[in-house]
């Protein structure tokens, strides 16, 4: 127990009740068998008896009454038409069930009520703790800024975390905005919640966790959070809202038709694309590196979509760019106001 760390024996505090309280309704429902089973098995006797006995006495009295024998034949063929469509059923998902499986699908979330909210953030909080955090959204405020958000405990419990946002000057920024059909999502908002959410890992980043942003151009597609062995998937509908979509849970296994593998390998695609620069939490700029890791350039990121014109540093040197009509304004500078 010396050698353990504090985090570990956290970990193991907290997961203790939850081990007892399953150890109890593993005994609870052996009990419960056992005593099923002795109650069968004491009324054998009674039930051979009425067989034997009294069945047929109530069958002889019944047997010529004609109204009878016809309701029993209609609730008799209501019964096998229900059994019957309950087993065509059942084989159906089975077979529902199998293909799901093979693609590693565990978990389906069709809506986000109340106890599927709390059922997610539960889920999630404990395939995230103390493991890398890979997330691709758009803006990042609902998911993890916002003290409700599923990430919001994540992030702050995690090992690393790999971000990428949508940058908020960018085409497919403008594209997000035009598409959904809410008079209060605009592109002050849009870019106020992304801001937020940068000021949010400015905030991990400096109690000393590892994480990483990355600002991409085009409009986003997927909704992408990846949990360790997990991938929690979310589609960009060009109308509605990404929180009314369904969500959609891959687990990694030794199965290689399953989806974890190519969810997992598009996020690093996008992440290594050299075309999608870097966020620097500590000095507001956009690197830029090439295939191997090396920095190309810098450019200044500004916080209006107006002063959006970038400084440009290359290979450490300054390009003497004229500043905008209002003078630069950097992003920690807006951020003092």
């Amino acid at each position: 127990m010396k050698n353990l760390k504090f985090s570990e024996v956290t970990r193991i505090d907290q997961r203790s009740p939850r081990y007892f309280f399953k150890g109890v309704a593993r005994v609870l429902v052996h009990a419960l068998l056992v005593a099923l089973s002795a109650g069968i098995a004491f009324s054998l006797p009674s039930a051979v008896s009425f067989i034997a006995r009294d069945f047929w006495l109530y069958w002889s009295l019944i047997e010529r009454d004609k109204i009878y024998l016809m309701s029993v034949e209609i609730v008799l063929a209501i019964v096998l038409v229900l059994l019957f469509s309950y087993v065509g059923r059942s084989w159906k998902d089975r077979k529902i069930a199998k293909t799901a499986r093979s693609a590693g699908l565990v978990h389906f979330f069709p809506i986000r009520g109340l106890l599927a909210q709390r059922r997610i953030r539960k889920l999630k909080n404990r395939q995230g703790l103390a493991r890398g955090v890979m997330f691709i959204s758009s803006t990042g405020f609902r998911t993890f800024v916002d003290p409700r958000g599923d990430l919001h405990g994540v992030l702050q419990n995690c090992r690393e975390a790999k971000i990428m946002l949508l940058n908020p000057h960018s085409e497919g920024a403008s594209v997000r905005v035009k598409s959904i059909l809410d008079p209060d999502v605009t592109p002050e908002n849009f870019s106020e919640q992304i801001r937020k959410s940068i000021d949010f890992l400015k905030g991990l980043k400096a109690v000393q966790k590892n994480i990483k942003l990355k600002l991409f151009e085009d409009a986003p597609f997927l909704k992408l959070t990846i949990l360790g062995d997990y991938v929690w998937l979310k589609h960009y509908h060009p109308v509605f809202d990404v929180h009314r979509m369904p969500e959609y849970v891959f687990r990694h296994d030794q199965n290689p038709g399953g989806l974890y593998t190519p969810f997992y390998q598009y996020f690093l695609t996008r992440w290594e694309n050299p075309d999608i620069p870097e966020y620097d939490l500590d000095t507001d700029d956009l690197v830029y590196r090439d295939a191997t890791g090396s920095e190309l350039k810098r450019k200044t990121f500004r916080a209006s979509q107006h002063e959006a014109v970038l400084t440009t540093h290359d290979n450490a040197q300054e390009d003497d760019l004229p500043p905008p009509a209002n003078g630069p304004f950097s992003y920690s500078q807006h951020r003092a106001l």
